[in-house]
C-alpha cells in the first residue's frame, strides 16, 4: 500500500527579498523546508505528499516546485494562482507544464480571500481549468458550499476537491459541524471529492478522535473510498505524523480493509493523475 499525504505545507522565511502579504500567520515561526518534510515522511512511513503552498506566503509556488524537481518521486504540487495577475490568462492554459504541478489550490476561508470569488473574478478560471483538465482543491466554509455546488454543476468535467471537509478551525466542535450536511450533498456531483485533512484541529477530543470519525464515516458513505482522501497538514498538528495514518489503518473499524489503500493514497493519485 502506498501512503500519500494529500496536504503538507513547506515555506521560507519572511524577508525583504521574499516578503509575505501579511494576511495570515504561519503554523510555526521556523520555516519548514522540503528536506525536513522528507525526514518526517520517512519516519512515519509516508511515501509521497502533495505540497500545498501556504496562504501566508502569498501566491508563490517556487519552493514547492523546487521540492518536486529535487524529489519527483516523493513530492507533487497543487499550486497557488492569482486570477488578477497581469499574465494570468496567458499562464493558466499551460499550468500543468510546470515541474511537479498537478493542479491549483484556492483558499477562500478568509474574508480578504473570499471577496474575489463573490465578485465573480474567478468565473473565467473555472472555464479554462475545465477546458485544460486542471484539477482544483478548494478551501471554503460550509456556508459557501452552495456556490461550489453551482460551479461543479456548470462545469461537470472540472475536478474539484473540497479541502478539510469544508470545516472552520477555532470553533466549538458542534458549531464547526452544524452545516456538515451541505458537504454531504455534494456527493451527487461525480466531479467532486473530499479531503479529510487536519482532523485534530476540529475537535478537543484525543486520538483516535472517535466523534470526528463518525463524520468522516458519513463522508465515506456518501462519496465512497475513491473520492475520500486522508491528509495530515502535519505542520499544524497536535498529534504525531504516524497517528494520522494509524487512525485510518488501525482505529477505523468502519473502513473495510479493501478500501484503505484508496483512502490512504491510491485515490488522490488517480484523482490528480499522479503516475
Amino acid at each position: 500500500m502506498k501512503i500519500v499525504d494529500s496536504q503538507v505545507h513547506i515555506w521560507g522565511a519572511n524577508t525583504p527579498d521574499r516578503p509575505w502579504p501579511g494576511r495570515a500567520h504561519p503554523h510555526r515561526d521556523t520555516p519548514v523546508g522540503h528536506e525536513e518534510m522528507l525526514g518526517w515522511m520517512d519516519a512515519a512511513g509516508v511515501d509521497r505528499a502533495v505540497i500545498v503552498p501556504p496562504s501566508w506566503e502569498g501566491d508563490r509556488n517556487d519552493l514547492a516546485v523546487a521540492a518536486a524537481l529535487a524529489h519527483p518521486d516523493r513530492f507533487a504540487v497543487m499550486g497557488r494562482f492569482n486570477p488578477d495577475a497581469p499574465d494570468a490568462r496567458e499562464t493558466l492554459p499551460g499550468w500543468l507544464e510546470q515541474p511537479g504541478m498537478l493542479g491549483i489550490r484556492f483558499a477562500f476561508h478568509l474574508p480578504a480571500l473570499l471577496q474575489p470569488l463573490l465578485q465573480g473574478r474567478y468565473d473565467w478560471v473555472w472555464q479554462v481549468a475545465e477546458r485544460h483538465d486542471i484539477p482544483l482543491m478548494i478551501l471554503v466554509r460550509q456556508s459557501m458550499i452552495p456556490a461550489i455546488d453551482g460551479i461543479a454543476a456548470r462545469h461537470p468535467d472540472l475536478r474539484i476537491v473540497m479541502d478539510h471537509m469544508a470545516l472552520a478551525a477555532g470553533l466549538p466542535e458542534a458549531e464547526a459541524f452544524r452545516e456538515f450536511d451541505r458537504l454531504l450533498s455534494l456527493a451527487r456531483r461525480p466531479n467532486v471529492a473530499v479531503k479529510a485533512t487536519a482532523l485534530p484541529k476540529y475537535t478537543d477530543e484525543q486520538y483516535p478522535f472517535l466523534r470526528i470519525q463518525q463524520h468522516v464515516r458519513s463522508v465515506y458513505q456518501a462519496f465512497g473510498p475513491k473520492r475520500l482522501f486522508w491528509g495530515s497538514d502535519i505542520t499544524n498538528s497536535r498529534v504525531s505524523y504516524r497517528q494520522h495514518i494509524d487512525m485510518w489503518l488501525h482505529e477505523a473499524p468502519w473502513l473495510p480493509e479493501e478500501d484503505k489503500a484508496w483512502v490512504l493514497g491510491r485515490g488522490i493519485m488517480e484523482w490528480l493523475r499522479w503516475s
